[in-house]
């Protein structure tokens, strides 16, 4: 029962959301907090799913300046996570095939998301390199996946360093984002799906003077597996007092 009820109401949240982003887009397209906004409607639907969402950190953010973020990446249960962390002015950098998807497509383009071409890697730096000039132009923000794939439990994956790169040619900071493993923790027809941590750390400023780019992909995927490894620890703590609670 509560599995149908869930669908109706992601079925009905979908179609007025989509419907209202859209004719919002068709006002201001491509606007700078068009992203925001939509993000923070879908991070809603965490209730819908039973599941509680703790945003940490913000007060590391400056919303009067830009920042590439860099997020872990697990599965499609994100849309509705750590989409609650969007901030002001910040749009997304995903792939183009995203375009093509009926509907979400037009609405995550018309948002005024960057799309990049993987399969094409000139294609692919000139889509960096223009992201890293509209942060300078625009004073927006980027929020990227550094993993360039969901990791489906399979730990933090591997930086890539694209993002690395846009910062460092925008003379901006990386702000990392990390959030507690969700891999396996929703099921649709159970009401209470526990809760998800957000932890935003402090910004982090690249040397403007050659900097080993990979080495500073290293060192901060060391320090975002560790933070993940604590909020998850936490979250297991306070899950076996909850039902050693339960229990008395």
């Amino acid at each position: 029962m509560i599995a149908v009820l869930r669908i109706i109401l992601l079925i009905l949240f979908f179609v007025f959301s989509t419907i209202a982003g859209l004719l919002i887009c068709l006002v201001r397209p491509f606007h700078a907090d068009n992203v925001r906004i939509f993000s923070h409607w879908y991070g809603s639907v965490a209730k819908i799913l039973g599941i509680e969402v703790e945003l940490r950190g913000v007060e590391h953010i400056d919303n009067t300046r830009p920042y590439v973020y860099v997020a872990n990446h697990q599965n499609n249960l994100d849309l509705f996570t750590i989409s609650n962390a969007v901030q002001p002015r910040t749009v997304t950098l995903g792939k183009k095939s995203l375009k093509y998807v009926p509907f979400f497509g037009q609405l995550y383009w018309l948002s005024g998301n960057i799309l990049i071409d993987r399969t094409n890697r000139a294609r692919a730096l000139s889509t960096m390199l223009a992201a890293a000039q509209r942060i300078s132009r625009e004073n927006i923000s980027v929020w990227m996946f550094p993993e360039g794939t969901r990791s489906y439990g399979r730990g933090l994956l591997p930086f890539k360093v694209g993002a690395f790169h846009i910062a460092l040619e925008a003379k901006v900071p990386l702000m990392p984002v990390c959030m507690s493993t969700t891999h396996n923790q929703f099921k649709l027809n159970r009401w209470n799906n526990g809760k998800v941590i957000i932890q935003i750390l402090a910004p982090i400023n690249l040397p403007e003077t050659k900097p080993n780019i990979r080495q500073v992909s290293e060192n901060l995927h060391k320090t975002m597996a560790e933070q993940i490894a604590m909020l998850d620890t936490e979250l297991s703590k306070d899950y076996t007092a909850q039902n050693i609670t339960a229990k008395e």
